[in-house]
């Protein structure tokens, strides 16, 4: 006799890998349209990667760089799962259901100290490539600045003109672009355009609510 069919399986469960990266990619735009720190973590993720495009960094940086930023993303995505899962099952007040959502915040906020603290020991320890590249630092915030303003204004929950939208999302991408000519590093560079595509279809997906 076959098992019965789980009562938290979907009607229409995913036929392919596609279509599960499709309900994934849903989950992490959902997760930036209704969580103001996952904005903010995705602002700051952004900053980074501008930092990592614009210094010569080894190796083992760029690799420490880039893992902290997923992780505190993948730990802010698990902290929102986790805090509808409890909604769901509690339907009223619970002191417990507070705490348990205040521990899984602070596991977030612990994550993102920590990355703070590596950022600043990165750049420490690389102090003489700081200091010795003014000029390219120069440039790079020249363009990482208005990348990383046009980021958090396509995230941004205020209503607008989807013209608007679409402005900001050409001129990010175009100033990414040109940062191509002149980066340190295409893994920080490909990064940003990653960060750019969610901004982007996170404004779109506001747009759509809207209509």
């Amino acid at each position: 006799m076959p098992d019965a069919p789980s009562p938290f399986q979907s009607k229409h469960p995913p036929t392919s890998f596609v279509r599960s990266l499709g309900h994934a990619w849903n989950g992490l735009i959902h997760t930036v349209v209704h969580q103001r720190n996952m904005r903010m973590h995705l602002i700051a993720s952004v900053m980074v990667a501008q930092v990592g495009s614009g210094l010569k960094l080894g190796l083992a940086e760029k690799v420490t760089l880039i893992f902290c930023v997923v992780l505190v993303l993948f730990a802010e995505m698990l902290n929102s799962a986790l805090e509808q899962l409890v909604d769901l099952a509690i339907q009223q007040f619970d002191e417990k259901a507070k705490l348990t959502k205040d521990i899984a915040a602070a596991g977030v906020l612990v994550l993102a100290v920590g990355t703070v603290v590596i950022f600043a020991a990165v750049l420490v320890h690389n102090a003489e490539v700081v200091l010795t590249s003014g000029q390219a630092i120069v440039r790079q915030v020249e363009v990482g600045a208005p990348i990383t303003f046009l980021a958090g204004a396509l995230m941004h929950e205020a209503k607008r003109p989807r013209w608007l939208d679409v402005v900001m999302a050409v001129v990010a991408f175009g100033l990414w672009a040109a940062s191509l000519t002149f980066t340190q590093s295409e893994v920080f560079a490909a990064m940003t355009f990653g960060l750019l595509v969610v901004c982007a279809n996170t404004a779109l997906v506001r747009q759509r609510a809207r209509a």
